[in-house]
């Protein structure tokens, strides 16, 4: 058993692979070809400048065998995160690559101006979705109408520079996986042989190690013992903490929120409710409202009704008394001419005993 550096920590990923032969091998095996010339450009290295999300980029330049024996140049992007992190940074940087000049051969070599393939390499500790293989490759075919492979002309050089292949690994499910060649280097990324009270160093059997694999194991054993990287491994430590310690203030924070945001639905529907309790309430008012305004309506009409026919009555009473006064002057009249009571009762057809009524 060997203790080797955590390559999963960026300063050892970047140790690891700036050996030209460690790069070779581990590439040439995510690549399934042989890499015969190979050509590390300058990265960018995220994890201790910046306080955000560690993410490695590494770009290479590869000269690869393919399998006809013809020779290629290619451009191998590769990005490691060690952080659930979102596409559009990954994106972000693969449109940089696309729209570098440096990456477009010159004219004497590429008169047209084709831009160099594009393999993308994301390494990730931490799961995709439903996929559970360990290491996914998403392949470009050539394909006409009815979905049949296409074979003359391939690979075109201006879909080979717009178009590119990619190689997603994904860490957690390396554990116990060595079917092949890949997978039994890959094991030096396996989480699982982590030291229990030292997350920097992992431990290794070396037995039956082949060549390459020993080759990878020893550039590791390099990076265990290597001041500076140690030290950057420290650096790492403290600012995936920082990086916890933010996203348990978020969490919290987005709780809160959730919690704020319930209770303003709560109150919300309780003065939801209360309005249309006091609409129901303003409704009914406005209902007997309407109902005591027909009434008095009603009794206006009624009260105009008696209006009148009190007139009526007044009118019929003073014409009456108008009348009766005649009467009563007619029977003075006729009592003064020397008529008898009973003469003018029959003359007036009045009762005798109704003269005295109107005198």
């Amino acid at each position: 058993m060997v203790l080797i550096a955590n390559p999963i920590y960026d300063s050892v990923f970047k140790y690891m692979m700036e050996d030209d032969r460690v790069a070779k091998i581990m590439l040439s095996a995510l690549l399934q070809k042989e890499i015969i010339h190979l050509e590390m450009r300058p990265h960018e290295y995220t994890g201790v400048t910046q306080r955000k999300i560690s993410m490695m980029r590494i770009d290479f330049a590869a000269t690869i065998k393919n399998e006809d024996g013809t020779q290629q140049l290619i451009l191998i992007e590769l990005q490691k995160t060690w952080l659930v992190t979102e596409t559009l940074r990954f994106r972000q940087y693969l449109g940089s690559q696309y729209i570098d000049k440096k990456n477009v051969p010159d004219k004497d070599v590429n008169p047209k101006g084709y831009g160099l393939p594009i393999v993308s390499i994301y390494i990730l500790g931490h799961k995709l979705g439903d996929l559970q293989e360990p290491v996914v490759y998403v392949r470009r075919k050539y394909l006409d109408y009815n979905s049949n492979p296409i074979e003359n002309g391939v690979p075109d050089p201006f879909i080979e520079s717009l178009t590119h292949d990619s190689i997603i690994i994904q860490i957690p499910y390396l554990k116990g996986k060595v079917r092949n060649r890949l997978e039994r280097l890959l094991q030096v990324f396996d989480q699982t042989y982590r030291l229990k009270d030292n997350e920097h160093i992992m431990e290794i059997d070396e037995r039956g190690l082949e060549i390459e694999e020993q080759l990878v194991v020893d550039r590791l054993i390099k990076a265990a013992v290597e001041p500076d990287v140690r030290r950057d491994m420290d650096v790492e430590d403290e600012i995936l903490s920082e990086i916890e310690s933010r996203d348990t203030t978020i969490m919290m924070k987005n709780k809160e929120l959730e919690l704020k945001n319930k209770e303003l639905e709560s109150k919300s529907q309780e003065l939801e409710s209360k309005s249309q309790e006091l609409e129901s309430k303003s409704q009914e008012l406005e209902s007997k409202s309407q109902e005591l305004e027909s009434k008095s309506q009603e009794l206006e009409s009624k009260s105009q009704e008696l209006e009148s026919k009190s007139q009526e009555l007044e009118s019929k009473s003073q014409e009456l008394i108008s009348k009766n006064k005649m009467l009563g002057n007619m029977i003075s009249l006729l009592r003064k001419q020397g008529l008898s009571d009973e003469d003018i009762a029959k003359e007036l057809n009045i009762g005798i005993n109704k003269l005295s009524e109107y005198v």
